[in-house]
């Protein structure tokens, strides 16, 4: 999964919502320099709708190894958001999602709530900052408590030519401190950059990602450290 998403395609139906939304495989499900599957192959799938006025909604849902904390097989998501056009070429959103892990065998959840602001630059470029109020913190592979995250990303695309661009994304994770020691505040960098190929509904990406050694003190999951990885997919 590489921090600048596709954009998905959109049907008009009716004269109120538009839909749209999209279906992936990629080799390896990287979220925030992270690898949710273990570096193996996802299935991902997201289906959204968009009203005049300019609010969003959908939902989003991943494949994902169900080895990894929490002991959970899909990642799915919801989310709500309004979109407001601030000039030609430029718009700024407001969203709120919600992230569940589902299936397997949990014994504890990690389910958690995001707010999120962006500034957007026709489809080149996007700035982001997000807040999450019941980020679950871990140290190495030990569950500890809850505390409030937040994260800065921002990312781009450049055509070069028939419908091949230049991508790229980079982004900073902070987890607020409870404590001294590994309960103290800390924080990592991670980015990708690659490619990308569109040709009419589908799209290639192939990415090189990175992250700092920093992200193994926060999640339970490898880190996307000197990491290539490619995502086929196909909008509606």
């Amino acid at each position: 999964m590489t921090v600048a998403a596709p954009h998905a395609a959109a049907t008009v139906l009716g004269t109120q919502l538009t839909w749209g939304g999209s279906l992936a495989l990629t080799s390896d499900y990287i979220y925030r320099g992270v690898s949710e599957s273990d570096g193996h192959a996802a299935l991902q799938a997201d289906v959204h709708a968009d009203t005049p006025q300019g609010t969003f909604f959908g939902a989003w849902a991943s494949t994902r190894d169900h080895a990894l904390e929490p002991d959970a097989s899909y990642d799915f998501e919801v989310y709500l958001g309004r979109r407001v056009e601030l000039a030609s070429a430029w718009n700024a959103s407001l969203s709120v999602r919600s992230r569940y892990f589902v299936g397997g065998s949990q014994e504890a959840s990690n389910d958690y709530q995001e707010i999120s602001g962006a500034l957007t630059w026709l489809d080149r470029w996007t700035l982001s900052l997000s807040v999450i109020p019941n980020a679950v913190r871990y140290w190495h592979y030990s569950r500890l408590s809850r505390s409030p995250a937040g994260i800065a990303e921002s990312s781009g695309q450049w055509l070069i030519g028939a419908g091949l661009f230049v991508t790229g994304g980079a982004g900073y994770y902070r987890s607020s401190g409870t404590g001294a020691d590994r309960l103290a505040a800390t924080g990592y960098a991670y980015g990708n950059g690659g490619f990308a190929f569109e040709r009419q509904r589908w799209r290639l990406d192939i990415g090189y990602f990175f992250a700092e050694n920093q992200a193994r003190e926060l999640f339970p999951y490898p880190i996307a450290r000197h990491r290539l990885a490619g995502t086929l997919s196909w909008r509606f």
